[in-house]
């Protein structure tokens, strides 16, 4: 698995696989009744892999395999990697906040200069969310960076698992 260096938060893959849907989710069954040591979720056509709960930190991540039938015998997996979907919601929950607060601060900025008004206020707090947003998308390449151990582990679990 190559993990590109885009700016990518999220990373993504897809794969043909010679099996159908049905065998390929009975293995990942098979490998959570084994005790497997990652944690094993099966949910109709949906597979999430964790790891296990003693390594799991903030910003552990997840593979959410999603498998698509193409025919009788064929079948797409389709992966992505990303946070607990709480703390995604959360990440995600500031960057709107940050975007939304940004938007009105140029409202105000533009009123406060159409009126003739001082505006350092404005553009002081524009750049502080400016800054803010920037921290908050260091933090996130920085949870990818730690969470690629995991990441791999996750991916070669899944590989093992298929074949």
């Amino acid at each position: 698995m190559q993990l590109s260096n885009e700016i990518v938060l999220r990373p993504r893959f897809q794969m043909e696989l010679e099996m159908p849907c049905h065998q390929l989710i009975a293995r990942f069954k098979e490998e959570k009744k084994k005790n497997s040591k990652y944690g094993i979720s099966c949910l109709d056509d949906h597979v999430f892999l964790k790891l296990p709960k003693n390594e799991q930190l903030f910003w552990s991540p997840q593979l959410h395999l999603e498998i698509t039938e193409v025919s009788e015998n064929k079948c797409t997996l389709h992966g992505f990697f990303g946070p607990n979907p709480t703390v995604w919601t959360m990440f995600i929950f500031f960057h709107v906040v940050v975007g939304i607060l940004f938007m009105a601060d140029m409202i105000w900025l533009y009123s406060n200069s159409s009126l003739g008004n001082p505006i350092a206020l404005q553009i002081g707090i524009a750049i502080g969310l400016v800054v803010v947003w920037i921290l908050l998308y260091i933090a996130g390449r920085i949870g990818k960076k730690k969470g690629k151990p995991g990441m791999r582990g996750l991916y070669d679990f899944m590989m093992k698992t298929i074949s």
